[in-house]
C-alpha cells in the first residue's frame, strides 16, 4: 500500500512537470519512461538490485545511468531517475511508470481494456469490435484480445474497473444458481 502511495506521489509529480512543458513533451515522457520500464520487466535482477539496501546509492545511479545512456534518455526523465535513485525509490520505477501512464491515458481519453473470448478473432473483427465499443463507451478504446476457451462462446470484456461478462459459461453458472434456488 505504501508503494502504491509512493509511487502515485512520484508519478503526480513528473506528470505536472510534463503538463507545463506541453502536450508532445508529456508523451514523450510517457515513452522514455516505458522504454526503462521494458528493460527492467525483462531483467527483474535489476529490480532486485533497486531494492537491496546492502548496495549503494552511488552504485545504483551507475547502473541507471549506464541504462539511460543505452536508450539514450536525456533531459527530464533522466534527471527523475537520478532523483529516484537519490531518494533511494527506483526499486518504485514500475509502478511509477504504470501510474504515469495511466494518468496519460486519462488526460488523452483513452480507455483501456482487455477482450477475452472463446475464439480467434480476425483483425478485421478485432477492429469491428473496438469500433462498436467506442461508440458505446464514448471514447477512444486500446483492447488487448485473449482467448480462452473455457468461456465457452460469447466474450468478457474488462475496461478499466468494470467487467462486462456475456459468456456462455456465465449464462450457464447463472442457470445453475436459479435452479439450484428452485426459480
Amino acid at each position: 500500500m505504501r508503494e502504491q502511495v509512493i509511487a502515485k506521489r512520484y508519478a503526480r509529480a513528473l506528470f505536472a512537470i510534463g503538463q507545463e512543458q506541453g502536450g508532445e513533451e508529456l508523451k514523450t515522457y510517457g515513452q522514455q519512461l516505458e522504454q526503462l520500464a521494458e528493460v527492467m520487466r525483462e531483467a527483474p535482477q535489476l529490480v532486485r538490485l533497486f531494492r537491496n539496501p546492502i548496495i549503494r546509492v552511488e552504485h545504483k545511479k551507475g547502473v541507471v545511468t549506464a541504462l539511460l545512456d543505452r536508450l539514450e534518455i536525456a533531459g527530464t526523465v533522466r534527471q527523475f531517475c537520478l532523483y529516484l535513485a537519490d531518494r533511494e525509490r527506483l526499486a518504485n520505477f514500475l509502478e511509477i511508470q504504470e501510474y504515469f501512464s495511466k494518468l496519460l491515458d486519462a488526460n488523452e481519453g483513452i480507455l483501456r481494456g482487455r477482450l477475452v473470448t472463446a475464439i480467434d478473432l480476425t483483425k478485421t473483427k478485432q477492429d469491428q469490435i473496438t469500433k462498436k465499443l467506442e461508440k458505446q463507451l464514448k471514447g477512444q478504446l486500446v483492447l488487448d484480445y485473449e482467448t480462452d476457451t473455457s468461456i465457452l462462446g460469447g466474450l468478457v470484456l474488462k475496461v478499466g474497473d468494470r467487467v462486462y461478462d456475456a459468456s456462455l459459461r456465465a449464462q450457464l453458472d447463472q442457470m445453475r444458481e436459479t435452479i439450484k434456488r428452485g426459480e
